[in-house]
């Protein structure tokens, strides 16, 4: 499983969203069942150690482990649990109703798969939550932030709803044959208790409901309060929950724009990229799918969308140039440059980007030099028209001091290779020089330490020269 840092993937089930305790309810909701089916589920990347931190700071992650110790019979297994967790015993959680699953190391490096069980709320509890929250704006809001404030809980409690786990609704179930919460399924709540402290749809996600269903149903519903308010001719009642439910009218927003406050800046970029999510999961993926290969692509969109921010942010960005739009060629080349895939992933990229996989490492080290410009470089040899050849061929002759100019040989268009060395120098359509070198037969884009390009020939032979000498053993 894999060991990075994130949150993961949500999927819908080959089940479909008919699970468990809805299927089985009744109309009165009074029933519910604990894993009633697959349903939609949740994987949760190992989450690295706890150092020094306590593992919940929200009301409700305290709770749910309050839950946990006041439903533990051996306190010293779960005083071990704790330790584990702390350590980073837990590998990637997976959420589905009804139940949590990971596979926790014990201090040894026995590994076990553990399962909390919690029963699902049925399909009247849930109604009955529905209802509650969409007659008060206040707890939608809260959804919508990820928060569960005391009252939202003290609401859905008063509607005959029970969303925090009390003593003796999480059920342990551990291959190490405990029958009692052991130190494996306590390491497990421990890490669930992270989880819930970010998101506690995590813990709707347990009773029963996922994220995409239970937001869907709050705005049908909110909708329809608003239409039913506005038949009754409730007047002012109805006028505010339309506004509720479609918002302000621009002229009233723009007329007010000048009693506002102002708007608080915009949060700091962050510092790095967000990790991307971890698709190691028990349900297999569906024919076709690359699990690995989404991995990939998953974590190339954060990258992307880390730098489209800081660009976004930076001074005079409304000055810069549009991006190049790139080709599926040029595409695949960045993805391998700036995803370093493993070898089965590079060959897809390779073939993406229409050369054979042992082509693939010199154009992305073009794209590393110089993007798009370095890659046309490296594969296109044109021709220049005689003024621009007769200009380079000055550049050529004032770039070195009388005596110095190394022997240079024309070798194809826009192109000239030291005599007796395997380096090359190539000229682009803008006036720049690139040094070239020769590996295992094939001409290779830069050399350490100077690679981009130089506006002066000698300047960018000179690299050329020092990497060879440095790392190549070629006499010049």
């Amino acid at each position: 499983m894999s060991d990075d840092y994130g949150y993961g993937y949500e999927d819908e089930s080959p089940y479909g969203t008919e699970y468990g305790a809805d299927a089985s309810d009744g109309d009165d909701g009074a029933g519910a069942s604990r894993d009633g089916g697959r349903g939609p589920e949740r994987t949760f990347a190992a989450l690295p150690p706890a150092h020094g931190r306590g593992f919940a700071t929200s009301w409700w992650g305290r709770a749910w482990l309050q839950a946990l110790e006041d439903t533990a019979l051996d306190g010293q297994q779960l005083k071990q649990g704790r330790q584990l967790a702390r350590k980073g015993g837990v590998g990637a959680v997976s959420v589905r109703p009804g139940r949590i699953t990971a596979v926790v190391r014990d201090h040894d490096g026995t590994a076990y798969r553990s399962d909390v069980l919690l029963q699902q709320l049925g399909a009247g509890a849930w109604d009955r939550f529905l209802d509650m929250a969409v007659d008060r704006a206040g707890h939608i809001a809260a959804l919508l932030d990820r928060e569960m404030p005391p009252h939202l809980v003290e609401d859905a409690a008063g509607a005959g709803v029970e969303l925090l786990p009390g003593i003796g609704d999480l059920e342990p179930e551990c291959t190490c044959g405990a029958w009692d919460h052991c130190p494996h399924s306590g390491a497990l709540c421990y890490q669930v208790a992270r989880l819930l402290d970010e998101d506690p749809f995590v813990l709707l996600l347990m009773r029963g409901r996922e994220e995409r269903r239970l937001l869907d149903e709050l705005q049908v519903r909110s909708a329809a309060r608003a239409v039913r308010l506005g038949d009754g001719g409730e007047g002012g009642a109805a006028a505010d929950a339309e506004r509720e439910v479609r918002g302000v009218p621009a002229g009233e927003a723009f007329a007010a724009a000048g009693i506002l406050p102002p708007l608080p800046a915009p949060p700091s970029a962050p510092d790095a990229p967000g990790l991307g999510p971890s698709l190691d999961t028990e349900t297999p993926p569906a024919p076709g799918i690359d699990p690995a290969a989404l991995e990939v692509l998953a974590a190339d969109s954060a990258v992307r969308a880390h730098r489209m921010l800081l660009d976004a942010l930076a001074p005079a960005h409304e000055e810069q140039p549009l991006p190049v739009e790139l080709t599926p060629q040029q595409d695949a080349v960045r993805l391998a440059a700036d995803a370093r895939p493993d070898a089965r992933i590079g060959a897809r990229l390779a073939a993406g980007s229409g050369r054979p996989p042992a082509d693939l490492d010199a154009a992305v080290r073009a794209w590393r030099y110089g993007g798009v410009a370095a890659l046309a470089v490296l594969d296109e040899e044109w021709a220049p028209d005689p003024e621009d050849l007769g200009r380079a061929r000055a550049r050529l002759g004032e770039a070195w001091e009388a005596g110095e100019r190394p022997a240079l040989r024309a070798s194809g268009r826009a192109r000239w290779t030291v005599a007796g060395a395997d380096l090359q120098l190539r000229l682009d359509r803008d006036g720049r020089w690139w040094p070239y070198r020769k590996e295992r037969g094939r001409w290779v884009p830069g050399s350490s330490p100077a690679g981009p390009a130089d506006d002066d020939p000698a300047g960018a032979l000179a690299g050329a020269e020092d990497g060879a000498a440095d790392g190549m053993g070629v006499a010049v």
